[in-house]
């Protein structure tokens, strides 16, 4: 299997990426974006999700790395809870 070269390719990546686009279509769609603190935090947490892999991708090391996918898990879960309360 070839090394990954850039973040954009991880499949981890791609799908924060697929969150932080479907976050936005239920804004649009619904009344999220009315409740703005609400919609801040969720928007917030779910680039964090995407923002996170990419730093850690970029830090150039298993350890850091391995870090900030851990903190890009927090974030996911700040996400889901966040959704939840909507």
């Amino acid at each position: 299997m070839a090394a990954v070269k850039q973040f954009e390719d991880l499949e981890i990546w791609k799908l924060a990426r697929i969150l932080c686009g479907d976050i936005n279509n239920v804004a649009v769609n619904t009344g999220l974006k009315s409740d703005y603190w609400l919609y801040s935090q969720i928007d917030g947490s779910s680039s964090s999700v995407m923002d996170n892999i990419a730093e850690g991708f970029e830090r150039n090391g298993n350890k850091e790395f391995i870090q900030f996918l851990s903190i890009s898990k927090a974030s996911c879960g700040e996400t889901d809870l966040n959704c939840i309360e909507y």
